[in-house]
This record gives C-alpha cells, sequence and structure tokens, in this order.
C-alpha cells in the first residue's frame, strides 16, 4: 500500500506495510523537504505500540541526509521506538549548477560516534546509466532518477510488480478442475498434479497478467537529467510534478531551479501519463475564495497545463489529498 501525503510545499511519500511507515524517500536536502523528518520520526515513535514488530524504517535520500537525520535526534536526545537505517543516493555534477554542487560524501567517515546500524547502502548509479535501484520485493519496485535543480534532486518511481491474472473457468472446466484447494495452488502460481497424473501449470488456466500500478513524484526540478526518466515513468498512472510559477514566469523559474505547468505537462505528455499532479506551489497563488491582493489564483497553474496535456487528468495537490489507484483491468 502507497500512504501518500499531500502538503502545498512539499510531497513526502512513504511505503506502508502492515499498518507501519516501512519507508521514507527524500527527494533534496533543502531544509523544506527534509527539516521536518526528524520531528516525522518522532511523531510516528510515539505512535507506535509496544506490541509492534521493530522493523527498521529505511529511508533513502542524497548522500549527506544520514549525517543530518543521526546529528538531529542525537543532538535533541531523541529516542526512537523503532530502529531506522539511511540509505544514501550519490549524485552528480550536472544535476545543478556547477558552483552550487558540494561533494558530501566524506561526511561522517571516520566519525565513531554514528552507529553502524543506522548506515544503510550507498547507493550509485545503475552500470547501464540513468537510474538508481533502491528497493525491490514481491510487492514494489523503486527507482529514482536524477533532476536538476539548485541542488542535486530526484525523482522516484514506485512500480506494483504483476499480478497474476484470473483464473480462467472455461479452462478449469476442460481440465475437469472443480472449485477447491487445487484453484487456490493455481491462483497463487503453484503448478498441481491431477488424479489421472497430468501436471497443469498457472499458465494453463490463467488469464493474462494483469499490470502493475505506477507512481512517479518528481522533486523540486527544472527538467530530467537523462532520457531514462521518460522511460521510467512510461505510462505513469499517476505523475506528480512541480509548478512552482504560472508559465508567463518561465524564465523566473528555471532560474531557480523550478517548473512551470507547460513544463510538467510536456513531460507527462512524454511519459503518457494517465494523471497529472501538480504540487509546489509559490505562496503567490491561493485557492478560490481565499485570494487577497497581490495574490493570484491557484486554479490558473492547473489551466495552463490542461492548455499542454488536452485529454489528460491533471489535479492540483491539497492538503491531505488522496488519489484512488484502481487495479488495471485485462481484456
Amino acid at each position: 500500500m502507497i500512504l501518500q501525503k499531500w502538503y502545498r510545499h512539499q510531497f513526502q511519500a512513504v511505503v506502508t506495510f502492515s499498518g507501519r511507515i516501512t519507508k521514507i524517500f527524500i527527494t533534496h536536502l533543502h531544509g523544506d523537504h527534509m527539516f521536518g523528518l526528524p520531528g516525522f520520526l518522532c511523531t510516528v515513535s510515539l505512535q507506535c505500540s509496544s506490541t509492534v514488530t521493530k522493523q527498521p524504517v529505511d529511508i533513502y535520500g542524497p548522500v549527506g541526509l544520514r549525517d543530518f537525520v543521526w546529528r538531529s535526534l542525537e543532538i535533541s536526545h531523541s529516542q526512537l521506538a523503532f530502529p531506522y537505517v539511511v540509505h544514501e543516493l550519490v549524485p552528480s555534477e550536472d544535476q545543478c549548477p556547477a558552483e552550487e554542487f558540494k561533494d558530501w560524501s566524506r561526511t561522517g567517515i571516520g566519525d565513531e560516534r554514528i552507529p553502524a546500524d543506522i548506515q544503510g547502502r550507498t547507493v550509485c548509479e545503475d552500470p547501464e546509466g540513468g537510474s538508481y535501484t533502491l528497493f525491490e520485493n514481491d510487492q514494489f519496485t523503486v527507482k529514482a532518477f536524477k533532476l536538476f535543480h539548485r541542488i542535486p534532486s530526484f525523482g522516484f518511481v514506485i512500480h506494483e510488480q504483476e499480478r497474476l491474472g484470473k483464473l480462467d473457468v472455461k479452462k478449469l472446466r476442460d481440465f475437469g478442475i472443480q472449485p477447491g484447494p487445487v484453484c487456490g495452488k493455481l491462483k497463487l502460481g503453484a503448478s498441481v498434479t491431477l488424479d489421472n497424473g497430468q501436471i497443469v501449470s498457472p499458465s494453463d488456466v490463467l488469464g493474462d497478467p494483469i499490470p502493475g500500478r505506477k507512481v512517479c513524484i518528481l522533486g523540486d526540478c527544472s527538467g530530467v537529467i537523462s532520457a531514462e526518466a521518460a522511460r521510467l515513468c512510461h505510462e505513469a498512472d499517476v505523475l506528480v510534478h512541480e509548478a512552482t510559477l504560472d508559465d508567463t514566469q518561465m524564465d523566473k523559474a528555471k532560474e531557480h531551479g523550478h517548473s512551470t505547468p507547460k513544463m510538467a505537462a510536456e513531460f507527462a505528455g512524454l511519459c503518457r501519463a494517465r494523471k497529472l499532479v501538480l504540487t509546489h506551489f509559490s505562496q503567490r497563488y491561493k485557492p478560490a475564495g481565499m485570494v487577497g491582493d497581490g495574490d493570484e489564483d491557484v486554479s490558473v497553474l492547473k489551466i495552463q497545463a490542461e492548455h499542454h496535456l488536452v485529454g489528460r487528468d491533471v489535479v492540483l495537490a491539497e492538503d491531505f489529498l488522496t488519489i484512488n489507484i484502481p487495479i488495471k483491468k485485462t481484456d
């Protein structure tokens, strides 16, 4: 399950299993996207039941995040009810202006105070280039890709694994299989041996596999670094993209490493995303009914994106917005 929490200026995505948060993804190290993390961890810790399994919370983000999280909790004497591990993505110099790039790769190295059990993987770009493989199990695969911003930023792709197709009743009858435990085994992907000695495999009686759902979340950016990003986000069910300023201020947006609705819509169109969610709006944009002097209606951002993304669903992010993504159907 993907639990999504929306904020006017940032998107925080966590993956939960059995009601517990187990994965947190940080796009970049600007304060408005990471200062809240130590407090968030403490809040989750206070809500933890003493009977909850002490499964670690895995935190993923750019190099430098591990040292920040550890020092924040250590200085504040915060003790979490669960262990945590920080996995760091190694950025490259082409992700931001040359004068802004800082190499934090040596941060914390040799500091014996930093516990070894919080030091997770150092994740480098995959050999074929363009992506970082962060996590994979029988439910999800999570990859990251590089974005261009004022400091290195990343986007994340959460891709649900393919599901087995539905049992074909006619094919079951042809094999003489009646409803019961045998059907359950086939549905779970196991082959069975019938009373007559015939072996039936799942592919013999299951319909086409059901494609997994895909959610793509881009951090602050004024563009992606590689063509691999578009491939990873191809036919995303939901694409979350920032639109800090409207299209009339595109030069200003790019100057500060941000995007406009047109830029977001063009990437969504390139990816053939089914739904575009705009987020990270400048404070000048207010909801209808709250527009004051010097403010603009936030709906202008939606209108501009729709102009460049005809026929696709465009949504404006708002606090605690929840989007349901139905399971895909096969013919």
